[in-house]
């Protein structure tokens, strides 16, 4: 399987690395075309203001939308406030692909950021505690009926699945454990055999 990993900016390299540790081709995605190829993508950590100028300006927005429509999305830290419908803290734009409304920033400044531990509740498997590393981390406000919590701290959802869409509010990439990587690629490969069926 082909994974790109959304490239305008953010935390790229470590996405790649863990997909390639997994067996998956993992590639870059900063245009339409290369969006195209993939059979899933990562929106990884970043600035999501800055994402959003960056995705007006190459024209990705509708791309990424008519993408999401049809394969699978995980968005990572900034890359669940582009899948939110709804932005607070302050109000912004975003992508609208998962039924959640997150608030920027919930957990302080970059000098608030933090690392610990969460269980993940994947479907099929026994519970597993993952390390988790929150860096100017949103929260997960608000969420339809049909969202699917994986993780939770402090009783706030963490880790959510919607459809095929996937959404961390931290960031899986810079601890050792693979599970949610995998857990993607297994999302990607059940979306690409119903749509070849």
């Amino acid at each position: 399987m082909r994974i790109g990993v959304f490239a305008l900016q953010g935390a790229v390299e470590p996405h790649l690395h863990k997909l390639r540790n997994l067996g998956a081709e993992g590639f870059t995605v900063r245009t339409a075309e290369e969006l195209a190829t993939c059979a899933g993508l990562i929106v990884p950590g970043g600035e999501s203001t800055t994402f959003l100028r960056l995705i007006g300006v190459y024209g990705l927005r509708q791309p990424l939308q008519d993408f999401a429509a049809a394969m699978p999305v995980w968005g990572i830290c900034a890359g669940s406030i582009l899948m939110a419908r709804e932005v607070e803290n302050p109000p912004q734009e975003s992508l609208g692909i998962m039924p959640i409304r997150v608030r920027r920033n919930a957990y302080g400044r970059q000098n608030e950021s933090f690392i610990g531990e969460v269980t993940l509740n994947l479907p099929g498997r026994a519970p597993i505690t993952q390390e988790s590393v929150f860096i100017r981390a949103p929260q997960i406000v608000a969420w339809d009926d049909g969202a699917r919590i994986l993780a939770e701290h402090d009783g706030k959802p963490v880790a959510m699945r919607h459809g095929r869409h996937l959404t961390t509010t931290f960031h899986p990439e810079l601890s050792e454990p693979e599970h949610l990587h995998q857990y993607f690629l297994n999302i990607c490969d059940g979306a690409n055999s119903r749509a070849s069926a």
